[in-house]
C-alpha cells in the first residue's frame, strides 16, 4: 500500500527518537572547517565547538540535489509518495536542492519551505507525519501546513552577532543591529517573517531578553506544540523552560529542550536560545 514518507533535513532538528517513531527520513546540512567537511551530526557537538573556537570560523552549506534524489529515489521505488521539509530557502538553499531533486519524479515528491529553522520546520513534519499515519490526504496536509507555518511564534535571543554576521546568512540584517551596537551594548531579539529574520527589538542584558521572550510567547498563549532551542547553555535552557511552562500554563513535560546542532550553531552562535510555539487552534 502506499504511503506518504516524510523527508526533511536536519536542520529541523527532529529529535531522533520521534524520527525513528514516524520513520522520518533526515538529509544532512554541511558543514566545513576550510577543507574538512563533515556531514552535519558527524562530528559530536563537543567536538564540533572544539573546532570552532580553536580552528577557522565553520562555514555551512545545503546538500547537494543528489543526496535529496538518492533519498527520493528509495522511498519512490519503494512504492511511496514524499513530501519533503525543509528550513527557510530566504537563508538556505536547502530548499531549492530539494526541489531540483524532486523534479526527477513528477508527481511523487512534493517539497514544502517551512520558512522556520530548528523546532519551527521540525513541529510541521511531525505535524505531517502524523497526518499522513491518520490517512489525511496530501492536498489537505499541505493546506495544514500553510496555517500553522503562518501562526508559529519564535523568537529568538543572541547572546552576539559575530556569527550570524560571519555566516553571510542575514546580510540585510545585519546594518540595522550594528546601527544600535554603535550606540549602546544590547542583545538583539529576532523572529522569522515570511522565512526571513527581522529584529524584534533589542535590550541591556541577556536577563531582559529571556523576560521579554517570556513575555512575547505569552501574548499567543496557549500553545498546542512548544518548544525551547539553545547553543551551549542545556542548564539555563532548562530552568528557562521551566519559567516558560508556568507562565503560559503548559505541561513541563511536553516542553522540548533542544540544543541545536553544527550547522545552525554556525550562525546562532554561543549562548542563544529561542521560544518555538504552535498556537492551539493552528
Amino acid at each position: 500500500m502506499c504511503a506518504l514518507r516524510i523527508v526533511v533535513d536536519d536542520g529541523c532538528e527532529v529529535p531522533a527518537s520521534l524520527v525513528a517513531q514516524h520513520r522520518i527520513r533526515v538529509v544532512p546540512l554541511v558543514v566545513r572547517f576550510g577543507d574538512e567537511v563533515y556531514d552535519d551530526g558527524q562530528l559530536s557537538l563537543d567536538e564540533f565547538w572544539a573546532k570552532a573556537r580553536t580552528v577557522a570560523h565553520p562555514q555551512t552549506s545545503q546538500p547537494a540535489s543528489g543526496t535529496f534524489e538518492g533519498v527520493f529515489r528509495e522511498l519512490v521505488a519503494g512504492g511511496d509518495e514524499v513530501l519533503c521539509i525543509t528550513i527557510t530557502s530566504k537563508h538556505s538553499g536547502t530548499y531549492n536542492s530539494a526541489w531540483l531533486a524532486a523534479q526527477q519524479f513528477p508527481g511523487k515528491v512534493t517539497v514544502f519551505d517551512s520558512f522556520s529553522i530548528a523546532l519551527g520546520s521540525g513541529f510541521l513534519a511531525l505535524k505531517a507525519a502524523q497526518a499522513a499515519e491518520a490517512g489525511v490526504p496530501l492536498p489537505e496536509i499541505v493546506s495544514r501546513l500553510e496555517a500553522c507555518r503562518d501562526n508559529m511564534q519564535f523568537p529568538i535571543l543572541l547572546n552576539t552577532i559575530e556569527d550570524i554576521r560571519r555566516g553571510g546568512r542575514a546580510d540585510h540584517l545585519i546594518p540595522v543591529v550594528e546601527r544600535v551596537l554603535q550606540v549602546f551594548d544590547i542583545k538583539p531579539i529576532l523572529t522569522f517573517a515570511d522565512g526571513r529574520l527581522k529584529i524584534l527589538g533589542t535590550v541591556r542584558s541577556y536577563e531582559r531578553g529571556l523576560a521579554r521572550l517570556l513575555d512575547l510567547i505569552a501574548g499567543r498563549a496557549p500553545y498546542q506544540e512548544l518548544a525551547i532551542f539553545h547553543t551551549r547553555q542545556p542548564e539555563a535552557a532548562l530552568a528557562f523552560a521551566d519559567r516558560v511552562a508556568a507562565r503560559v500554563a503548559y505541561p513541563r513535560e511536553r516542553l522540548l529542550v533542544t540544543e541545536v546542532g553544527a550547522v545552525l550553531a554556525t550562525h546562532a552562535g554561543p549562548q542563544a536560545i529561542g521560544v518555538i510555539g504552535v498556537p492551539a487552534g493552528t
